[in-house]
């Protein structure tokens, strides 16, 4: 049924940024079909786009005016049909990023509830409440945000009620109900269409005041069973960032993300760019060579313990919300490194577009659809246009990179030596052997620079540091077949290397 998605390499698309098909400078689904081909031969396996509904774009698409509409900017329905038959005569698979918790204020759903004191579709309250919006329409009162003010939030209860917060409806209440068996409808509509499932924005934010997600959990799990049934093939991915609460929530996978914990930051985050989250220490795979591993160790090996099989943990190399992989100082030679790690290790690898070139996170860029949520941070850095060649990107939804020698697609595929190469032939390398994938064992025999594990019949090492670096182990004993910078358990500053042990 879902089988596939435990072999599966992820690749995570912002369509307005990818390609052009119609020539007017922002990315589309005609665009993104065009391109198919290259996704074929990187070998990835499903991609996900951000949001392509129909949407006022204030959040660059987090805000849906029309869950069954493509947004005109991206093409049409017939153009989103195209594109999933298209993957799929591939190998590829198409998810769709669900926007589960809000709508935007433009919805039909939200301008009738601003006038309907009734309508139980959203989270009002007949007074003015503190974090609350004033009502836009002839409703006394005001509505709950989920992020932006013009997000107003969808309402599926809270777990904890008060009878002097009248606007706190229990989950069983029939705005909750109504809510619940919309979102069943919405991905009926997409799924019946071709679509392989969803990723699920904010996925923890339905219940309100539900501590330890207790109830948040039961929704997703319910919706699982239906999904199940109904749509055996389709697969829930959750932005919960907590795979342990996430996956037996109800997820087929959950990821690591930089929100909740130091799973995530502590290996990528290097601190080039300040953002809204406190900056670890020293991440893992930094020249400096003075992180850890530990705190992913830790952290994955308490989610694998409580998962076991019934799920997936994933890994992204970075996301629209985060700044990518080479940001500030870190260079392609250095992200070979952190590859090897990523298409090896028992995780769900996702890679975001133009991270396998090193595609680097570009500052000083204008706010753009609610890019900048902070004063010193802006997303929009790790939103640029996708760089297919030497030229100037045809997408101009914003400038791209405007360094001389940034990373292109074009020069990297004709040059065996390229990053883009390295990630092509670990992607090949780890579907020809399922045991550097989810479902293979690992022992870590060296937490530390370098760091080293078993996979079944393979050893890896991985040396992130700038300095040369050798684990205190038996050299292995078997053959290279993939690395640079390598002599046994010795790196190389940056080094890599797989084993085939005899």
């Amino acid at each position: 049924m879902t089988d596939w998605l435990r072999d599966a390499v992820l690749y995570q698309i912002y369509p307005q940024s990818f390609a052009d098909g119609n020539g007017d400078g922002i990315g589309d689904l005609a665009g993104l079909e065009s391109r198919l081909e290259y996704l074929a031969w990187l070998g990835v396996d499903a991609v996900w786009l951000n949001p392509c509904f129909d949407s006022p774009m204030g959040d660059a698409g987090y805000d849906v005016r029309d869950y069954r509409i493509v947004d005109r900017r991206y093409g049409t329905q017939d153009d989103m049909v195209r594109l999933v038959e298209s993957a799929r005569s591939k190998g590829i698979r198409v998810l769709l990023d669900l926007v589960a918790g809000h709508t935007s204020d433009q919805h039909a759903w939200f301008r009738a509830a601003a006038d309907d004191p009734t309508d139980d579709r959203y989270i009002w309250s007949e007074s003015q409440v503190a974090g609350f919006v004033p009502s836009p329409g002839s409703r006394p009162g005001s509505y709950l945000p989920n992020f932006f003010s013009f997000q107003p939030a969808l309402n599926f209860g809270y777990a904890r009620t008060d009878p002097a917060e009248p606007w706190r409806q229990p989950v069983d209440a029939e705005g909750p109900r109504r809510n619940r068996q919309e979102l069943r409808d919405i991905m009926t509509h997409w799924i019946d269409l071709g679509v392989s499932g969803f990723r699920v924005d904010m996925a923890a934010s339905l219940v309100k005041d539900d501590p330890d997600r207790v109830e948040t959990a039961k929704l997703w799990r319910e919706l699982r069973g239906w999904i199940d049934r109904r749509h055996p093939e389709a697969v829930l991915l959750s932005e919960w960032s907590d795979p342990k609460v996430a996956v037996p929530g109800g997820f087929h996978a959950d990821f690591f993300l930089h929100f909740s914990g130091m799973a995530f930051r502590s290996l990528w985050d290097n601190g080039a760019v300040k953002t809204r989250w406190a900056k670890v220490e020293s991440c893992f795979f930094d020249a400096a060579g003075l992180g850890s591993p530990e705190d992913f160790l830790a952290e994955w090996r308490e989610a694998v313990e409580v998962i076991g099989g019934s799920g997936h943990i994933s890994l992204p190399t970075s996301n629209h919300d985060w700044p990518r992989l080479a940001s500030g100082a870190r260079t392609a030679e250095q992200l070979r490194a952190a590859y090897t790690f990523l298409l090896t290790w028992p995780t769900l690898p996702a890679i975001y577009y133009g991270d396998e070139i090193g595609m680097r996170y570009v500052p000083g860029l204008p706010d753009l659809e609610g890019s900048q949520i902070t004063p010193d941070y802006n997303r929009a850095g790790s939103r640029t246009p996708m760089q297919w060649d030497k030229a100037d990107p045809a997408v101009t939804y914003l400038p791209a990179d405007p360094s001389p020698d940034r990373p292109n697609v074009a020069d990297q595929r004709a040059d065996p030596g390229s990053l883009l190469h390295t990630v092509r032939d670990l992607i090949a390398l780890r579907r020809a052997n399922p045991e550097l994938g989810t479902s293979g064992e690992v022992e870590v025999l060296h937490a530390g620079y370098p760091l080293v594990y078993r996979r079944g019949r393979f050893l890896i090492a991985v040396n992130p540091g700038a300095a040369p670096a050798a684990a205190p182990i038996d050299p292995p004993q078997g053959r290279l077949i993939f690395g640079s910078g390598a002599e046994g358990a010795r790196l190389d500053g940056f080094g890599y290397a797989i084993y085939e042990l005899v």
